[in-house]
């Protein structure tokens, strides 16, 4: 089992007197189910898992249950003797948007208290918008994403006092020995063709073979492309959601990086307005990380958010890794000179920055000129800039 940072959010909610529901979002392949199934197993003495994917292409005994006794029956019929007591019983609702009507649900099984609850799921921000009765005050929705560069080098062993040491020596400026740097760039390195993906890192500590691991990227990118549009029904809008996510590699090869409504598809008098509702069905999937643009560089940068001047991230670092160079590690481990990595940097600080909850923002002026991110610096009030550079 990986080690995950939102392993102590799980466990700290679940062990509290918050009687919400947790709900752990994020895209597929990101750990979501295989963390929660592993805590709930080792915490509770009787452990429930439902795949509410699965059981709406199989028995769907929740697919009616739209009452407390509906999902009682329907539960006991799935768990039999499992479910004991909310002290020692533990109901894992995994893929919960499947069937929108369990998300008003939850505050009624948060009232009767019978079990502890957690769950799980993709879009939620695009179904709990079509939910008739939003559950207010009942859930707390936690925002997972692939693992970051610290959780890599967990994965390969580096330990607590090794990473502190090299926070030290970040805050006091001081260089690493030269054989401690070039150890850490290593792995750096390796991440950018990894990623944060645990099928993706599990496949490379195994078998340290890129091609394998290239493999297992180019399924869950078809994934992603699948899933884009999975749960639109207009099959034209379906087209339109693809398309966008299609062109996240390519565009931020492009100087501005920016997205541009007319090449979406081919309309000269295309706004950026006519796909709001596509970009924020991949952002909600979690499959792409969004940065906007913001009209005067001041603190709160909230406040100053524009909203036509848009990029697209995709989520994970190795999965654009793939799509630019394939099996070939040469332009990211030997540092060609030629090759500009700057467009794979910028996404590994999007994702790095998603991944410690920062909202994301970037700043350009004909006049003043361009920053690639800013995000809020709270204790200061201020805001502080970040330049991602890929030379020296």
């Amino acid at each position: 089992m990986f080690k995950r940072k939102i392993q102590s959010t799980i466990e700290k909610h679940l062990r509290s007197d918050d009687s919400r529901i947790l709900v752990i979002t994020g895209a597929r392949q990101i750990g979501k189910t295989y963390i929660i199934r592993n805590i709930g197993q080792s915490m509770f003495k009787n452990y429930v898992e439902i795949n509410m994917a699965e059981d709406a292409v199989g028995d769907r005994l929740f697919a009616e249950a739209k009452t407390l006794g509906d999902f009682y029956v329907a539960l006991s019929s799935y768990a039999g003797n499992r479910l004991k007591t909310r002290d020692n019983t533990l109901v894992f609702i995994d893929e919960i948007q499947t069937y929108a009507h369990l998300l008003t649900l939850i505050k009624f099984l948060r009232q009767d208290n019978r079990y502890t609850y957690i769950a799980s799921g993709s879009l939620l921000g695009v179904t709990l918008k079509e939910t008739v009765s939003v559950p207010v005050g009942s859930i707390a929705i936690v925002q997972m994403y692939p693992m970051d560069f610290e959780e890599f080098l967990w994965a390969n062993g580096v330990g607590e006092e090794a990473i502190e040491s090299l926070y030290e020596h970040y805050i006091s400026k001081e260089s690493l020995a030269e054989n401690m740097h070039n150890y850490y760039m290593s792995l750096f390195k390796r991440y950018l063709l990894v990623g944060g993906l645990p099928n993706a890192v599990s496949t490379y500590l195994k078998t340290s073979n890129i091609m394998r691991v290239r493999q297992i990227q180019e399924e869950i990118h078809h994934l992603y492309l699948v899933d884009a549009a999975r749960y639109e029904e207009e099959a034209r809008r379906r087209l339109k959601i693809q398309r966008i996510y299609e062109m996240i590699p390519s565009n931020l090869e492009n100087k501005k990086k920016r997205m541009v409504a007319r090449q979406i598809e081919d309309k000269r008098q295309a706004r950026m307005v006519d796909y709001q509702d596509e970009f924020e069905y991949l952002i909600h999937s979690g499959i792409a990380l969004q940065v906007n643009a913001i009209s005067q560089p001041q603190y709160p940068v909230t406040a100053n958010i524009g909203k036509n001047l848009l990029k697209l991230y995709m989520n994970d670092v190795g999965l654009f890794s793939a799509i630019l160079f394939g099996n070939n590690v040469k332009p990211i481990l030997e540092d060609i000179r030629s090759i500009n990595l700057g467009a794979l940097y910028e996404s590994l600080v999007a994702q790095e920055l998603a991944a410690q909850g920062f909202r994301l923002t970037y700043y350009d002026n004909k006049q003043l000129g361009e920053v690639d991110y800013l995000i809020d610096d709270y204790e200061n009030m201020s805001i502080l800039p970040i330049e991602v550079k890929s030379g020296r």
